[in-house]
């Protein structure tokens, strides 16, 4: 409980850095939390913000990767995952949630960022990419889901 309530003080001590654009600061002290859980939230909490102030997030991006594989237990690494896949797609960084699906061991869960991808890339008119993809999804269910959606797009 110790380790927890730890984790907790310096995730709010990391969000407080990365409010003020301390973002260095923000990376050392991250390093610092005990809980594999709350340090893969507060990393993926960077990347976001670095995406938004437009600056280098590579090595954010590939820390908080290894932080959320870290993370006990496949659902919880799962949903830290596709939480950072989506708020990626949604800041426009589609390569970037494409390549994190990838590391989602969960066919199912995998297929809905992989089909949220395609569905985004057709968006932007990107239809035979977009195809592509959603071609690939090895979800029956989410393939079939995503094919719809596609021609709703259309």
């Amino acid at each position: 409980m110790q380790e927890w309530y730890r984790s907790r003080a310096l995730y709010d001590g990391v969000m407080k850095l990365v409010k003020a654009h301390r973002f260095d600061e923000a990376l050392e002290l991250v390093e610092k939390i005990p809980d594999n859980k709350v340090k893969s939230m507060a990393l993926n909490q960077i990347v976001v913000e670095l995406v938004k102030a437009g600056e280098d997030y590579s090595g954010a991006l590939t820390r908080a990767v290894e932080a959320a594989m870290n993370v006990t237990g496949q659902d919880e690494s799962t949903k830290t995952l596709m939480g950072l896949a989506f708020d990626l797609l949604e800041l426009e960084k589609i390569e970037d949630a494409l390549k994190i699906a990838e590391y989602i061991s969960d066919l199912s869960n995998r297929a809905k960022v992989e089909a949220e991808v395609a569905l985004k890339l057709a968006e932007k008119g990107e239809i035979a990419r977009a195809m592509k993809i959603i071609e690939n999804i090895l979800d029956e269910d989410v393939k079939t889901w995503a094919t719809s959606r596609l021609a709703n797009k259309l």
